[in-house]
């Protein structure tokens, strides 16, 4: 029997997660717009991020401990349509409900969210599963996609609204719901690998120590996490209200460079990266120093370089974990992995939600009132900078529990 061509396979899950950048990138570019044509709170924009993460963290611990109940090959094939489906609802919500916008793009946000919690938990292991002489490549090939799909999204959209204007936001989401169906045609008419993704996390942490290691692990990926998310996720928005940036100049200098240092950064580690304790603590220091600029100097400059730069130090936060993981309790399971996607996407969302909440608070607050006249910054403005300080927390707890974690593997020595 002739060995199946996987090729076509591999460039549908470089599609799938190609387009599935959109949905997180999309949303974001399109917060100011939503807030000024439909009145909706910076909370209630926020709300949305957490909703996304929320609904994907659900997505990867049902996956996870009930994946024997499920036709792996089939889901892959229509992953695809759901993405489009949720995309497509999001940019109909004022058709579908005129006096309640907001309902449908949470309905929306659901249902691409399914999508995006389904590709994180079984892209990976379709290409793993793809005889190739270079599994590495492969793997960080797909991984780096999801940047440069940002950069894409970015820059299109950016573009059209500049085109076309703000006002039609729906004709340009419709669009990007349309792309994820290359993928779902490519997926049809692709074989598909077999693949082993039975919840088993094996004996390797059943021993206390390593238990504890796993934890702690945990711990770390959600703490990079908020570090990468919350500027992922408002980059747009403060560019354009803080730092009062031109929103064309801000999506492609700022949001669409981000993703592209990101991209460039894991591009870089792939290859020629080594001592991934030495780089998680460089970016938790840098991703601190990051936000501590950008909260605290009132030269826009300076503001918006730190924006940019904190996409490359940011970018090993997620994978470096896992990497560090691997390194220190080998042998760990789809259980194990599983939990740290759970640390991650928890982070993604509380972040962002809690940027949102600041926002909203400060700039109603009297504090933000006083220091108006004093600093010459709207209440936004000031706002916006306490966000940033307060999220600067995350990287910064982040440094002292790295400490702690390399201390405690160089212990137990597991």
């Amino acid at each position: 029997m002739p060995t199946p061509n996987f090729k076509r396979t591999k460039l549908a899950c470089y599609a799938a997660y190609f387009t599935m950048s959109s949905i997180f990138s999309l949303p974001p570019i399109l917060f100011v717009t939503l807030r000024e044509m439909y009145g909706i709170s910076y909370t209630l924009l926020g709300t949305l991020v957490l909703t996304n993460f929320f609904t994907q963290l659900t997505i990867d611990l049902i996956f996870t401990l009930f994946s024997k109940y499920f036709n792996v090959k089939k889901i892959v094939r229509v992953m695809p349509l759901i993405t489009s489906l949720g995309l497509l609802l999001y940019a109909l919500s004022p058709v579908l409900f005129p006096n309640h916008v907001y309902l449908g793009l949470l309905l929306g946000t659901v249902i691409f969210s399914v999508s995006a919690g389904l590709s994180e938990v079984l892209l990976s292991p379709v290409i793993a599963a793809i005889p190739s002489d270079n599994p590495q490549r492969d793997m960080s090939a797909l991984h780096s996609l999801y940047a440069f799909g940002v950069f894409t999204v970015v820059v299109i959209s950016t573009l059209f609204l500049k085109l076309f204007g703000s006002h039609n936001w729906q004709y340009l989401t419709v669009f990007m719901a349309a792309l994820p169906i290359i993928a779902a045609v490519l997926f049809m008419l692709s074989p598909m690998p077999d693949m082993n993704v039975s919840a088993s996390a094996g004996g390797t942490t059943s021993s206390r120590r390593k238990t504890v290691g796993l934890a702690l692990c945990t711990a770390c990926i959600f703490l990079g996490s908020c570090a990468e998310n919350t500027m992922s996720n408002w980059i747009s928005g403060y560019m354009e209200n803080a730092l009062h940036i031109d929103k064309a100049v801000g999506d492609i200098l700022g949001m669409a460079m981000f993703a592209i240092l990101l991209g460039i950064a894991r591009i870089s580690y792939a290859r020629f990266g080594k001592n991934i304790m030495r780089v998680l603590m460089f970016g938790f220091i840098s991703a601190s120093l990051c936000y501590l600029t950008i909260g605290l100097t009132s030269n826009t400059i300076a503001a918006f370089i730190a924006c940019i730069v904190t996409g490359f130090v940011t970018s090993m936060l997620w994978p470096g974990t896992l990497i560090m993981m691997e390194e220190k309790i080998p042998g760990v399971g789809v259980a194990a992995y599983a939990l740290m996607a759970s640390g991650g996407d928890l982070g993604a969302s509380v972040a962002p939600q809690l940027m949102g909440i600041v926002i909203d608070r400060v700039t109603v607050s009297d504090y933000a009132a006083r220091r108006a006249p004093e600093t010459g910054l709207t209440p936004e403005q000031i706002g916006m900078q306490t966000g940033m300080l307060v999220t600067s927390l995350f990287p910064i707890i982040g440094i002292v529990l790295l400490l702690f974690i390399i201390r405690f593997f160089r212990k137990n020595n597991v």
